[in-house]
């Protein structure tokens, strides 16, 4: 079986490639300055956005954010798998692609995935067979004229028949033992039991899943099918029936309709979220071809990701009714730690009674369009109108509860400018400064570290811990004698003392929080990497960026030869598309100088990345030190006790201010 590609096989092969010959193979390029430019090949515009750097030897795509290395471009382009990219760049350079010895358990896992492939395969090929040749064939294809579908769609879609009956798939594919528990594993055939619960071995003990259903292949972003969804065409229960989890198939990975989608679009500027198979499949019968369903799960963050990885806007389709909204709540939560600068989130509530399958066939695709371009809802107006209900804005009550509220899960907003701006949105609400608003999140979150320890069983240990006296607790809003003038956590109190200044910025430079500049530095500049004596603070902090940034250090303090090519592949192979995305678009900001050299061509920039490398870490440390002291001073709030070393810091923090 084939094993994993070697690590040092892409470094060598990306070294060699070069991604300006690559490129415009597909895509005709023309030569700015340093570098070269194109209109897009994966959004539709007018003026070229889209820019190729032969020094760094990447892509990126002002407009539309796309970005990569050789082999990234190859997986968008050319809409192959990552080992399928690095076999077609190998076959460009005359390379044979080596492969690492599996250890036998991966190996035995690998036959048995590529089993379940090939099985699942043949189950949808005798589903399709089905509809065209089975007697009760008219039944269904009655049902799916009824619906407004074509035979067109039906095909794109891969739609079948599971005929009545309790033994056709196993007729067909189990006729042994060791298929039918193929077919078992696969979720296509159950296992019969006694009348004791116990189940019974060999080939004629087991019964078909799916009978009497018009059938829905789930394929995987290769276009195989990997599972299925099943409507029945009696009056049995369930409605739908879906298959369970397989060793192929992950619920919270994938999308129905997505592999469809991918391939009626060269680009896909937006994705439709919507609740069922039938609803994805009128959609593309109306010309709308974006559109996806999670599969009998809500949507969660392994949904969103897969989403922003195929398109920079995703819009949530859902029905009007408690269900409706209720997975529109959990789809924005979801949503809220993916929202990086540049992406888009809309909801739309369709009118309670309606889903989009009914109302496409009543509106036609262009009104629908229409009605998600004009009425679908903005993440931020959607998620303050529904925090909203039911509060009057106009009391100070109604302000209180909507900070508490929304506060948290703005909380969960990743670092930039959208976090900014939504931030700004909910002080012009409830009229908090920011600073008022960073206190409610820091005592919302003392008071669930406090709800769970008080949760948790206390253990004493010993006959001191049961003698040693109880503290009195203070009142909840008088902290104890030596903390009484201890002033409010205002913007001054923790912005340093006077002999550490902030650094003026450059003249017409935005700066990016702390932890992705210190990315973005080391993507350009791996020798900083060495700078870092120990990662493991960075990695401990929780936050995502932190520990994004102990990895890199990490890899480049073993791989100092690394450039930012090489780390790309590295990445992507590593850790997957969705964070080499995160990665390559921090190194194409135009923020950090290597790349503002890349767009503009501008070799002259005066940029020090050593001074800005320590500022970053300063800035953090300023940041967390400005934060231990809300957390402290907020458990006061709370009714908290602080420990007397906590005391002491506090206390040392506020001297040094007076001072």
């Amino acid at each position: 079986m084939a094993g994993k590609i070697p690590q040092h096989f892409i470094d060598d092969l990306l070294a060699r490639a070069d991604i300006v010959e690559l490129v415009d193979s597909r895509v005709k390029l023309r030569k700015t300055g340093k570098n070269y430019s194109a209109c897009c090949p994966f959004h539709d515009e007018k003026t070229p956005s889209f820019t190729v750097s032969p020094d760094k030897q990447f892509y990126y795509c002002f407009g539309c954010g796309a970005n990569g290395n050789a082999i990234g471009f190859l997986m968008e382009y050319d809409r192959l798998p990552f080992p399928e990219a690095v076999e077609k760049l190998a076959a460009n350079q005359g390379l044979e692609v080596p492969r690492e010895q599996l250890a036998p358990g991966q190996e035995k896992r690998q036959r048995e995935s590529q089993s379940l492939y090939q099985l699942t395969e043949k189950a949808a090929d005798y589903y399709r067979s089905q509809l065209r040749a089975h007697p009760a064939a008219g039944r269904a294809i009655a049902y799916l004229r009824g619906r407004g579908l074509s035979g067109e769609i039906a095909r794109d879609f891969g739609i079948g028949l599971a005929p009545p009956g309790w033994d056709n798939l196993l007729n067909e594919l189990g006729d042994t033992a060791q298929n039918a528990d193929l077919l078992e594993q696969a979720g296509l055939a159950i296992r019969r039991q006694d009348s004791d619960g116990n189940t019974k071995p060999g080939a004629r003990h087991h019964y078909d899943r799916f009978r009497n259903r018009i059938m829905f292949p789930i394929r995987d972003q290769r276009g195989r099918a990997i599972a299925f969804g099943g409507r029945v065409l009696g009056d049995e229960k369930p409605k739908y029936l879906n298959s369970p989890e397989t060793p192929i198939f992950h619920k919270s990975r994938e999308l129905y309709g997505l592999w469809e989608a991918r391939q009626a679009n060269r680009t896909l500027e937006r994705l439709i979220v919507v609740e069922g198979y039938m609803d994805v499949v009128a959609l593309a019968q109306f010309g709308i071809r974006c559109a996806v369903a999670t599969l009998g799960t809500a949507c969660g963050e392994e949904h969103i990701q897969l989403a922003f990885r195929n398109a920079p806007e995703v819009v949530f389709c859902f029905d009007g009714d408690q269900a409706g909204r209720t997975a529109a709540r959990r789809a924005l939560e979801a949503a809220l730690p993916h929202m990086q600068d540049g992406r888009s989130v809309r909801f739309l509530l369709l009118p309670e009674g309606e889903d989009p399958d009914t109302l496409v066939r009543q509106l036609g695709g262009e009104r629908f369009q229409q009605m998600i371009d004009e009425q679908a809802r903005p993440l931020e107006d959607f998620l303050f109108d529904l925090l909203g209900e039911g509060i009057n804005l106009q009391t100070m009550d109604g302000r209180a509860r909507l900070s508490k509220l929304a506060a948290p899960l703005l909380d969960l907003l990743p670092a930039g400018v959208y976090r900014q701006l939504m931030f700004q949105q909910l002080a012009a609400r409830t009229g908090l400064d920011k600073d008022t608003l960073q206190e409610v999140i820091s005592a919302e979150k003392a008071r669930a570290a406090q709800a769970k320890a008080q949760a948790q069983p206390q253990v004493q240990s010993g006959p001191q811990s049961q003698q040693q006296p109880q503290r009195q607790a203070p009142e909840p809003d008088a902290p104890p004698a030596e903390l009484a003038d201890v002033p409010p956590p205002e913007e001054e109190f923790f912005a340093g003392t006077p002999s550490q200044p902030a650094q003026p910025r450059r003249s017409g430079q935005y700066r990016l929080p702390a932890e992705r500049m210190l990315i973005a530095l080391l993507l350009h500049h791996p020798q900083l990497a060495q700078q870092i004596e120990d990662s493991a603070q960075f990695r401990a902090s929780g936050h995502p960026d932190l520990q994004l940034f102990a990895e890199l250090v990490d890899l480049l303090k073993s791989r100092p030869d690394y450039n930012l090519n090489q780390l790309l592949g590295y990445w992507r192979a590593h850790h997957g598309a969705d964070s080499c995305d995160t990665l390559a678009k921090l190194a194409a900001s135009q923020l950090v100088s290597g790349v503002r050299q890349l767009a503009q061509g501008d070799s002259k920039l005066e940029y020090d990345p050593q001074a800005e490398f320590v500022d970053c870490l300063q800035r953090l440390e300023r940041a967390a030190q400005k934060q231990r002291n809300r957390d402290l001073l907020a458990q006061l709030k709370g009714g908290g006790q602080l420990s007397a070393e906590e005391q002491l810091a506090l206390l040392a923090n506020w001297r040094q201010k007076q001072d």
